[in-house]
C-alpha cells in the first residue's frame, strides 16, 4: 500500500446562474415575483430567489421562522457550522418575504427534501443542466461582493475562514475588467 496515493480533491464548482436560467426556472416553478405563491412548487421559486438575495443555504431557508425575522434582519439560531448568524436582508429579499402568507410559523413552509425534489423537477422542465440549489450561494456571494467589503460579506454569509470565501466568489474576468474601467 506504500505506492498507493489518495486521489486529488476535485476543483470547487464555479457555476454562476444566468438571468435567462433564473427566468426559465421561475416559469417552471410557476412563481410570479410580487404575488403570493399558490402552490408548493411556487414557494420553492420564492426560496430560490431568496437564496440568491441572501446567500442562505437551503436548510437555513427551510428552517427560517417568522419569529426570527426582525425588520431587515433574519436571525438563524442554528447554521451548518454550528454558530448562530444574523443575515441582513436586501430590499429584494424583503419584497419576497412580504409576498409570502403568514399562515404557518415557517416562512417558506418547505422541508429540505421537498425543496430538493421540486427544484430538480423544475430544473428538468426548464431544460437546465448541471445546476444545483447550492449554486445560488455562489451566485449570491459573487453579487454581494460588489456591494459589501470582504469582512461584512464573510459575516453575512457565515464564513469564518476568508479562504473559503474565495471558493464561493466567482466573478468572471470580464466583470472585473468592466469595474476597472
Amino acid at each position: 500500500m506504500k505506492g498507493v496515493r489518495k486521489p486529488k480533491a476535485p476543483l470547487p464548482r464555479d457555476r454562476r446562474i444566468s438571468q435567462l436560467e433564473i427566468d426559465k426556472l421561475l416559469l417552471a416553478f410557476g412563481y410570479i415575483q410580487g404575488q403570493p405563491p399558490r402552490a408548493t412548487t411556487a414557494r420553492v421559486g420564492a426560496a430560490f430567489l431568496f437564496a440568491i438575495e441572501t446567500a442562505m443555504r437551503a436548510g437555513e431557508i427551510c428552517s427560517l421562522q417568522w419569529a426570527n425575522i426582525e425588520g431587515p434582519v433574519a436571525h438563524l439560531p442554528i447554521t451548518k457550522n454550528g454558530f448562530p448568524r444574523s443575515v441582513p436582508l436586501s430590499p429584494g429579499a424583503i419584497k419576497i418575504l412580504e409576498s409570502l402568507p403568514r399562515d404557518t410559523a415557517m416562512v417558506f413552509n418547505l422541508q429540505p427534501s421537498q425543496l430538493d425534489a421540486l427544484f430538480r423537477k423544475a430544473r428538468a422542465r426548464a431544460l437546465i443542466d448541471d445546476l444545483h440549489f447550492h449554486d445560488t450561494r455562489h451566485e449570491a456571494i459573487t453579487r454581494l461582493a460588489r456591494k459589501l467589503d470582504v469582512l461584512d460579506l464573510a459575516r453575512m454569509v457565515g464564513i469564518r475562514d476568508l479562504r473559503i470565501l474565495m471558493v464561493y466568489y466567482n466573478a468572471q474576468p470580464d466583470e472585473i475588467a468592466r469595474r476597472l474601467g
